[in-house]
């Protein structure tokens, strides 16, 4: 018996030291480095401290300061546009009976599977100066607030749509019957009982949207002509000016409205949480012409629309010189005529973020497994969970920031990182780190805790459980955060845009380069090659986990 009771007490100790390593792994790779850049912004070129100088320089520099008013109001106006069309559409996919759901699904994660230069690059084609539908914009340009909105609806509007789509299906069908028993009117039921269901998705969809625009930096590159915003502001302090004290301040102010709106969002998260009960029952649409009609239509227009920004993309990166010869090439293709790095930036991303995904993945999922079966007591399982909540709130630019000017310092043991494919494969995986954990929790919780009572119980390591239970029941949440790590790492701009070297640049920087050479085709070309690689991902993804589901989920049914 006292050899049955030491067993767990060695188990308990492998997780204490598992969250310590969890805990260890968060302070280096993101705490140290935030830290640095807040030190950073107030201290003086020369090292000395500065107090709030730098701060009072930003107050005073109107230029700057019209740059947050921007982010701010296009991130809005963004917000307004995308949420309310992002709502109909949820509702057409969860709420009628309209035929090709999965077909509309499927197109509206196009977005979220290019970078976001692709969009704006589609545009230039489109209404820009040489653009063939020019005309329309009746003498107005493309290039700054319209142009920056205009990408920035397509590029967050999946986003919104995915959390509507969630919220709108978690109705409870015992309150429509209540409205219906009652002789409520269509509207009236709408007004009452769907709006304040869905409250707390439209303000985390609000929320998202407004922090996409506000961190995107690859949009208001490419489209945003003279007009500032925070990102570039960012990038122009830090590369431009090699202001690193001023980019840091910068950068915090970018930190801000981020952390602000993650917040929100998460006192919108508990708030719905607390509103389900778990004797709801499904709500399932009757068939209803007057409603599924026009849903239907605005859901093939929808569709439509994000096809054509897609399509005219790779329409424009198959123009061998636009505008002037528009015969059809492959040329476009040939990136070694266009960057130095050529298609070795694309398989470079490729290997970026397979690591990304398989490395990523693996500390995600340990990591969770750690904070969720192991010790709960003392003050270190909620400082884990914090910290692995703060990414979410960080900027990709601020991030990269900061890893510049910690990896970078001289007196740093971890400095022979910079400039490699390490700190990329790194900063991809805390950038992108808190997505994956929820996942990973949410899949966790799933499982009865009994599994390591009764391993422990027949003298099992706790680790053995893990290997040959866990993770085979937890395969589909797996191979999600896996697929999640690898589609970011392949199309993120701003997370790496401060830490790629000669020898490590990513196809998303060439993308970049290309497009400020006056390359659009080429830059077009790039976008399409990793819009083609993250979907084929994403289609595997689905085959494999087809496969997975039926190996592995039995228990489910």
């Amino acid at each position: 018996m006292a050899s049955v009771r030491a067993r767990p007490s060695a188990d308990q100790r492998v997780m204490r030291w598992g969250l310590w390593l969890a805990l260890g792994f968060l302070l280096c790779f993101l705490a140290l480095p935030l830290g640095t850049l807040l030190l950073r912004a107030f201290e003086t070129p020369q090292g000395g401290f500065a107090g709030i100088a730098n701060f009072r320089t930003y107050a005073t520099t109107p230029a700057l300061l019209a740059a947050a008013w921007n982010s701010l109001w296009t991130a809005a106006l963004t917000a307004v546009i995308v949420v309310p069309l992002a709502f109909v559409f949820a509702y057409a996919l969860t709420r009628s009976c309209i035929p090709g759901k999965p077909f509309f699904r499927a197109v509206m994660l196009l977005p979220l599977l290019a970078p976001s230069l692709l969009p704006a690059l589609a545009l230039i084609y489109l209404f820009g100066n040489q653009g063939m539908l020019r005309g329309l914009l009746m003498g107005g340009s493309i290039y700054g607030p319209a142009g920056i909105v205009a990408a920035q609806v397509f590029y967050c509007f999946p986003s919104a749509a995915l959390i509507l789509s969630v919220a709108l299906s978690t109705a409870d069908a015992r309150l429509y019957e209540a409205a219906a028993a009652l002789k409520a009117s269509r509207l009236r039921i709408f007004h009452t009982v769907t709006l304040p269901g869905a409250r707390y998705g439209l303000v985390s969809a609000f929320v998202v949207v407004f922090t996409l625009v506000v961190t995107d930096f690859g949009i208001p590159k490419v489209i945003g002509g003279q007009f500032p915003v925070l990102a570039t502001d960012v990038y122009k302090q830090v590369v431009g000016l090699q202001d690193f004290n001023m980019g840091a301040v910068v950068g915090i102010v970018l930190l801000v409205p981020a952390v602000l709106a993650f917040v929100l969002d998460r006192w919108a998260s508990r708030q719905r949480a607390a509103t389900m009960s778990g004797r709801a029952v499904p709500l399932r649409p009757a068939p209803r012409a007057a409603r599924d009609g026009p849903l239907l239509a605005l859901c093939l227009v929808v569709i439509a629309l994000l096809l054509g920004i897609v399509g005219t993309a790779v329409w424009g990166s198959l123009i061998r010189f636009w505008p002037y010869n528009l015969s059809l090439t492959l040329d476009n293709y040939d990136f070694t005529r266009f960057d130095a790095a050529g298609w070795g930036a694309v398989w470079l991303s490729v290997r970026i973020a397979a690591v990304a995904a398989v490395l990523g993945t693996a500390i995600v999922f340990v990591v969770a497994y750690v904070l969720e079966r192991g010790p709960q007591q003392g003050p270190l399982p909620g400082i884990g969970r914090f910290a692995a909540t703060v990414p979410l709130a960080v900027p990709g630019l601020v991030l990269g920031l900061a890893y510049v000017l910690f990896f970078n310092h001289p007196a740093n043991p971890l400095g022979v990182l910079y400039g490699t494919l390490a700190i990329l494969v790194l900063n991809s995986i805390v950038h992108f780190y808190t997505v994956g954990h929820l996942t990973a929790v949410t899949a966790i919780r799933q499982l009865d805790p009994e599994f390591e009572s009764v391993g422990a119980s027949m003298r099992v390591p706790v680790w053995v459980t893990f290997g040959r239970v866990t993770v085979p029941m937890c395969l589909p949440a797996i191979l999600d955060i896996a697929v999640y790590m690898f589609v970011n790492a392949m199309t993120t701009v701003s997370a790496v845009i401060f830490l790629y070297g000669p020898d490590t640049k990513p196809a998303s920087v060439a993308m970049v380069h290309m497009d400020e050479a006056g390359q659009a085709s080429a830059a077009a070309a790039m976008g399409v090659v990793i819009l083609s690689i993250t979907v084929t991902a994403k289609l595997a993804q689905l085959a494999l986990g087809a496969v997975l589901g039926r190996a592995s989920q039995a228990w489910r049914r």
